[in-house]
């Protein structure tokens, strides 16, 4: 598990996602500090890691990455972490539009 703050390339993300999952990385991205965890079991542990070192919960979204897919189709936002009522946020999903389009630009930024 760690958080990249910087840059990851495609290369390294895929050897993560062999060497797990099989097809992917799970990741949690923190939307105000623009960073994400990846490669654990379970988002939970990512979200715990990030809080560790100062991430606000509000801020985290899980999402899946499928780092041979398409880059317009390689998030999956599903993830039991995200569902949180009292942000208007009731299922697995990413239901707020800005919310995913800024998790995808983070992405996008942080994996070259």
């Amino acid at each position: 598990m760690k958080i990249v703050s910087d840059k990851i390339t495609l290369v390294e993300l895929r050897k993560l996602a062999e060497e797990r999952f099989g097809d992917m990385v799970k990741a949690v991205v923190d939307t105000e500090k623009e960073i994400m965890a990846i490669d654990a079991e379970l988002h939970a542990d990512e979200e715990t890691m990030l809080i560790e070192n100062g991430s606000l919960q509000q801020n985290l979204w899980g999402i899946n990455i499928y780092p041979d897919e398409p880059k317009e189709n390689w998030i999956e936002f599903d993830s039991m972490i995200n569902i949180r009522p009292r942000q208007g946020n009731r299922s697995r999903g990413v239901e707020d539009e800005n919310i995913r389009n800024k998790i995808i630009m983070i992405v996008n930024k942080l994996i070259e």
